[in-house]
């Protein structure tokens, strides 16, 4: 199986905007829905990016991570 980075894909060259019900569900905290913190290691230059990519959509950058990856966990789904 060949490997692909998602930085060599040209769909991420372009400009793009989240859905704003995607950000209030990354964002909301349901009472019965118990979240486990979790840790990654992540280089400093990837969480500058993160950060300058979360101020401009207006939202903490740890929902951007979030939302980054329920967006990827259903892309992974559809292509299954």
């Amino acid at each position: 199986m060949k490997k692909s980075y998602a930085k060599s894909l040209k769909e991420y060259d372009k400009p793009f905007e989240f859905e704003a019900d995607k950000i209030l569900a990354a964002m909301k905290r349901f009472k019965d829905s118990k979240k486990k913190p979790t840790s990654i290691a992540l280089d400093e230059k990837t969480i500058k990016e993160l950060k300058k990519i979360a101020e401009k959509q207006g939202i903490p950058y740890q929902v951007l991570m979030r939302v980054l990856i329920l967006d990827g966990l259903d892309r992974l789904k559809k292509a299954a």
